[in-house]
């Protein structure tokens, strides 16, 4: 500061703050001396309070206004000074201007889970996040238990404190809320007027206040809501065997439609035979029993579309040589037959490579050459003599 500054400024005619800050809570008005000009304008804009300050001890507050300092409105200071009536002599004063308009920048969050328990999943971990804001009830409270002789109090500066206090209340809110899980997102204003009330008696003893709360989200752990989405998508898809007997379909017709050659079929034939399994077992079914069965009706090779299995009505066999074959003999099915059967009718010609067989898991009538299975049938059986 100029010494001319200093000469100009020893006695202050006008006391003001024109705030072009958005996070400025309480502003120092700066002077040389302390001096003060009896009979200076004091401008209190709208949003602000103006607290003077003698020798530590507070004194007048000032409301939005203008007004002229003279004994008659300042009547705190003037018992602190000793003044009579009509004293014009220039005074000494710390004048401070409060910020009283809401301050919104502020955010929280739960740094780690908060326990709830609930009625339907048991003990849960949640986590929540939101914003509120901040405003100045009391100012001279506020100097006296926060501000002290800060000459320029900031948001930051309280920023912290403030998240605690949040954070605080929010734990026992949430957890006393009494909110089913799934339903708490429908009731978010409600928890936050809940919290808000809290907090602003907590802050109240530091001269402010929290006016608006908002609970912007309260979510579950990952591997929770990953879950529920599993279970959302099960309540979805409903009927799981019909579902993945629909799904095991499409994936035979597609392989289908892909060129699968006989060993091809009998592998998506097998597919399909687990995946029906599958949709049994989730279904609480019983498993299914070979014999007993009728196949599809005899079709040319690869000429059909495969045919859907029938659902099973017994346990399996107990494993060993079962008659599970069926043959397609002199143009009509016949079977079921076991191995060594098969192998008795191969030898007296009856059975021939060429013929057509089927058992439970295959999708089509296949050539027996085409099934590694019946391959011992023909182990000591010549070929058919090549035409004449």
């Amino acid at each position: 500061m100029g010494l001319w500054d200093k000469i100009t400024g020893e006695f202050i005619d006008i006391i003001e703050w024109t705030d072009d800050s958005r996070d400025t809570i309480v502003w120092r008005f700066p002077r040389h001396n302390n001096e003060i000009k009896m009979g200076a304008q004091l401008v209190v804009r709208e949003t602000q309070v103006a607290v003077f300050v003698n020798e530590g001890q507070l004194a007048d507050v000032y409301t939005p206004g203008t007004y002229t300092l003279e004994t008659q409105n300042m009547p705190v200071l003037s018992t602190l000074k000793g003044w009579k009536h009509g004293f014009e002599s220039p005074f000494k004063a710390e004048v401070y201007f409060v910020n009283t308009r809401q301050f919104t920048d502020f955010k929280w969050g739960t740094k780690n889970p908060i326990m709830v328990r609930d009625a339907e999943f048991g003990p849960v971990r949640i986590r929540a996040f939101g914003a509120y804001s901040v405003r100045v009830i009391d100012p001279a409270v506020l100097l006296r238990e926060t501000v002290g002789t800060d000459q320029h109090f900031q948001t930051e500066e309280i920023g912290d404190f403030l998240r605690e206090k949040v954070v605080a209340a929010v734990s026992p809110a949430l957890a006393r809320a009494q909110i089913p899980v799934l339903d708490m997102a429908m009731h978010q204003d409600q928890i936050g007027d809940r919290i808000k009330d809290t907090i602003s008696g907590q802050l109240n003893e530091f001269g402010l206040e929290v006016p608006n709360f908002t609970v912007s989200n309260i979510s579950l752990p990952p591997e929770v809501e990953e879950a529920m989405d599993k279970r959302s998508s099960m309540g979805i898809v409903g009927d799981l065997n019909a579902y993945t007997q629909f799904q095991a379909a499409n994936a035979v017709e597609a392989s289908a439609e892909n060129g699968g050659a006989g060993g091809d079929a009998m592998a998506m034939g097998a597919g399909f035979g687990m995946a029906q399994q599958m949709a049994q077992d989730m279904g609480g079914q019983q498993g299914q029993q070979f014999q007993g069965q009728q196949p599809p009706p005899q079709q040319q090779y690869q000429q059909q579309p495969p045919a859907q299995a029938q659902p099973p009505a017994a346990p399996p066999p107990i494993p060993g040589s079962q008659p599970e074959w069926f043959a397609a003999l002199g143009g009509q099915q016949a079977g079921p037959f076991d191995v060594p059967t098969l192998q008795q009718k191969a030898g007296s010609g009856e059975f021939t490579r060429d013929t057509l067989v089927w058992k439970n898991g295959m999708a089509n009538w296949t050539p027996a050459s085409d099934v590694p299975e019946l391959a011992s049938v023909f182990g000591s059986v010549p070929p058919p003599l090549p035409p004449q």
